[in-house]
């Protein structure tokens, strides 16, 4: 197991990662070329791949004191949402997916609140780090987000807590568990249930109604990687119990540069906009798909 150590370059994944397991700065050779080819091979089959123990014991600790240290940033927004993070449709009947909302309670650091020195931003900005993402979800490359608030995030649910049923903003999402609670917290997902061509309302209305058929859950546990597609899969994270919280880091990059989410989003997550954000609601966006949110 490699050893922390504490004159690490700043951009050097030694000792942040278990290279020896997961040889990101090798992805060429034959363990590396495997590597990828798993986890292409399980995201294809239900869009997710978890990684275990990614991050060896030494790192796992720092970052499970550095996450602790940036949760008291987080902003609690203690409200009811739908899947799609929009407003209801009166014209639409009461069981539809657009109309079923339920309690979101938990708490985002955004990511101005991150700064450059901490281990999460080395990660996140490290370009092994970024290719190695970019060849299990099959792109030539991929970008940090442009927006100061969702580009690098730290999910906080303290007990009681929970992230309902919801999709992503981007296609991927990577994120990385630095603790777990007591109790419940538990990632649920619906692989695949939505696409850029349609919404799948039926499906969705299914499984807010209880229909677990297609869902899937996942044991996560501090140190482990996860890349998801969340922006076609359903899912949520359960309410967590007792009294030690969950924390989750989100890195998120979109396929092309200058990604920035929607302002009514930044404000229903993170209680504020930046000024790009103001400045987008000022000078109207657009998506690059008609999905619901």
């Amino acid at each position: 197991m490699p050893v922390l150590a504490e004159n690490t370059a700043p951009h050097s994944l030694r000792g942040l990662i278990d290279l020896s397991r997961y040889p990101l700065d090798d992805l060429s050779g034959d363990t590396g070329r495997q590597l990828i080819d798993n986890c292409r091979s399980q995201l294809e089959e239900d869009g997710c791949v978890v990684l275990k123990n990614f991050v060896p014991e030494e790192a796992l600790a720092r970052l499970e004191r550095e996450a602790e240290r940036l949760s008291p940033e987080a902003h609690y927004n203690e409200t009811e949402t739908n899947p799609y993070n929009s407003d209801g449709d009166p014209a639409l009947p009461s069981s539809h997916p657009v109309n079923r909302f339920d309690d979101r309670t938990n708490g985002f650091v955004a990511g101005d609140r991150i700064g450059p020195d901490t281990i999460i931003r080395q990660i996140y900005q490290n370009p092994d780090f970024q290719h190695f993402v970019a060849e299990v979800v099959g792109m030539d490359e991929i970008h940090q987000y442009a927006d100061p608030l969702a580009d690098l995030v730290v999910n906080v649910l303290r007990e009681g807590c929970q992230h309902p049923w919801h999709y992503d903003t981007n296609e991927f999402i990577v994120t990385m568990m630095t603790r777990q609670s007591h109790g419940g917290g538990r990632f649920e997902y619906a692989p695949g249930i939505r696409s850029p061509e349609g919404e799948n309302y039926a499906e969705v209305e299914n499984v807010i109604d209880g229909d677990r058929s297609r869902l899937k859950t996942l044991d996560l546990q501090p140190g482990d990687l996860q890349v998801f597609f969340g922006r076609y899969s359903l899912h949520r994270v359960t309410p967590v119990t007792g009294d030690r919280e969950r924390h989750t880091v989100i890195f998120a990059y979109a396929k092309q540069p200058g990604f920035i989410g929607r302002p009514e989003r930044a404000k229903r997550i993170f209680g504020r906009m930046a000024p790009i954000h103001e400045q987008l609601l000022k000078d109207g966006m657009q998506r690059s798909d008609s999905l619901a949110d």
